[in-house]
């Protein structure tokens, strides 16, 4: 599989205001990332709609400040650099609102020192928070890999066969015994764990893409794999 261009390398050359590649490269990383950033929002605050809102708004703020350009990709992985970018995010939202219910006004803040402006040390993020961030962040990324697998089902006419095979992967909340599954499709029970094996490489092949479009190097796929799996694997750790 031939490595992808990274979040990095894509959004070093994006803009807000630049040409109709580079918004898209914008708008796709909205896409990709809104739904664990909202997650964690609404898990620190409670509230979807405000969630959705100041989600909004932190994404608007990185595209319009270019930030995402500016952002050094030397200080670690790209989902370390977005959660500390939302955490300083979300501290200047509580001061300015902190300010706003005492009837003063905030001095404007660059969106360097709201999003990590160079020079600027790292926020320290309490491990807790940083394993909730991850955990929303490895859930969604499965979902967006099964996606891939979903569509890819569909485009070819297989949706009801696939239907069958999900039974039988991690999470599924019933299993049919194999026999059962191949005569409810008309194959062999041979067939049937075959395509069961390929659709089992499929999924771990698009969880691998995803990973590796938040990674520098091939090499940092695995740990990263092994990371979220143990997020996943041990949600009160």
């Amino acid at each position: 599989m031939p490595f992808p261009t990274t979040r990095w390398s894509l959004l070093a050359h994006a803009s807000l205001h630049g040409d109709s590649v580079q918004r898209e490269a914008l708008a796709e990383f909205y896409r990709r990332y809104r739904v664990p950033v909202v997650d964690f929002i609404q898990r620190r605050q409670g509230n979807r709609a405000q969630a959705e809102d100041l989600a909004q708004e932190f994404f608007v703020h990185l595209m319009e400040d270019s930030t995402l350009g500016r952002a050094d990709r030397a200080r670690g992985k790209f989902r370390s650099f977005l959660l500390g970018a939302l955490l300083r995010f979300l501290a200047r939202d509580h001061r300015r609102k902190q300010t706003d219910k005492r009837g003063g006004g905030e001095s404007p803040v660059s969106l360097d020192a709201a999003a990590g402006g160079e020079g600027e040390a790292e926020p320290a993020v309490p491990a807790e928070v940083a394993r909730a961030f991850d955990r929303e962040w490895a859930q969604d990324l499965l979902v967006r890999a099964w996606a891939e697998v979903d569509a890819a089902w569909v485009a070819r006419g297989a949706a009801t066969e696939l239907a069958t095979l999900k039974s039988f992967l991690p999470g599924a909340t019933e299993t049919p015994t194999y026999e059962a599954a191949a005569a409810r499709l008309g194959w062999t029970l041979a067939r049937l764990k075959t395509e069961i094996f390929r659709l089992r490489g499929q999924f771990r092949d698009h969880v691998r893409a995803e990973i590796a479009l938040t990674v520098e190097t091939p090499a940092e796929i695995e740990a990263e794999l092994a990371h979220l799996h143990t997020v996943l694997a041990n949600p009160d750790a």
